[in-house]
């Protein structure tokens, strides 16, 4: 189980350096390790590969091996769990911190008299970067505009917690305020303020400037939502947020995308057998629960009053 463990996290995470860093180790006892499983089972398991290491195909065929041996113990684990009575433990989540605003909250009470204990992280980067996160964290929490599963977690377990409206946010003063939808060809000659590239949310500019065959003024690349919010709010520039936890009317509002696919599929990742720790799977159905209620528009955005977002 240690060796392949160890081979595990090799391909986990690349490098000997990063697979000590993990386990809090140095890189001399990862590599004294390394060598110890070789002797041991009789085949090379690595190989040179540039200034690093790769795994050989005996490597990969045994970290393939040891992703289904841990999810064994911890189906295991699981049905011991459940015989002993609730669940309980540490759960590590890490979120982009727009879904954790409309999900954590929710998920939070309703875990509170539990004995599980939430350790949350708020990370904002590229879709395809997420998955790589399921290495350190129990649940990962990751968005995709394209498909339920984001780019970067194949052989992840994923599951899919809600779907959330992308809309166009301007200033109460700009013109386009006037209308309930806003369509691509409205906002060519508008001045944008986007995400960075890679970001699912700039995949909705990516498709307004492929339908109008028009190149948009993108004068800001930004990661932080309420930034965005502020700059939209106090000038004359149009950007994506999300619907669910947007506020509106203090000179911001939203308006829906018409004739463009402008939703982000909200969903958790996780490594397979992390899912089946009962204190974990207790989590992601948390998480559901608040997915579905938010989408159902039963937890309101923050500031939003009614009437309000309209002029």
């Amino acid at each position: 189980m240690r060796h392949l463990e160890l081979l595990r996290e090799l391909a986990d995470r690349g490098t000997i350096t990063a697979v000590a860093a993990a386990t809090h180790r140095t890189p001399s006892a990862v590599s004294q390790q390394l060598r110890a499983a070789q002797r041991e089972l009789g085949a090379r398991l690595v190989e040179p590969a540039g200034r690093g290491l790769r795994l050989t195909d005996a490597g990969m065929l045994l970290a393939d091996a040891a992703a289904g041996v841990a999810a064994a113990v911890e189906q295991a684990q699981a049905r011991w769990d459940e015989f002993r009575g609730e669940p309980a433990g540490v759960v590590s989540v890490a979120s982009l911190p727009s879904a954790a605003a409309f999900l954590l909250p929710a998920v939070m009470r309703d875990l509170a008299e539990t004995a599980i204990e939430l350790r949350c992280t708020d990370t904002d980067i590229a879709e395809a970067e997420y998955g790589g996160l399921t290495a350190d964290h129990d649940v990962v929490v990751a968005h995709s505009l394209t498909s339920v599963r984001p780019a970067g977690t194949d052989g992840l377990t994923v599951v899919p917690l809600a779907r959330e409206p992308l809309d166009i946010a301007m200033a109460t003063r700009h013109p386009l305020a006037r209308r309930d939808v806003v369509r691509p060809a409205d906002l060519v000659d508008c001045d944008w303020i986007g995400v960075p590239r890679g970001f699912p949310f700039d995949t909705v500019l990516q498709t307004v400037a492929r339908v109008t065959g028009a190149e948009l003024r993108v004068t800001q690349r930004l990661r932080d939502n309420r930034l965005i919010e502020a700059l939209v709010a106090a000038g004359d520039h149009v950007a994506v947020l999300p619907r669910f936890t947007t506020p509106t009317g203090a000179g911001l509002v939203l308006r829906e995308l018409a004739d463009v696919a402008s939703a982000r599929h909200v969903s958790a990742v996780l490594r397979p057998d992390r899912a089946e720790r009962l204190a974990v799977r207790h989590v992601v159905e948390a998480f559901r629960r608040a997915g579905a209620a938010a989408q159902a528009g039963r937890v309101p955005p923050p500031g939003f009053e009614p009437g309000l977002d309209r002029v």
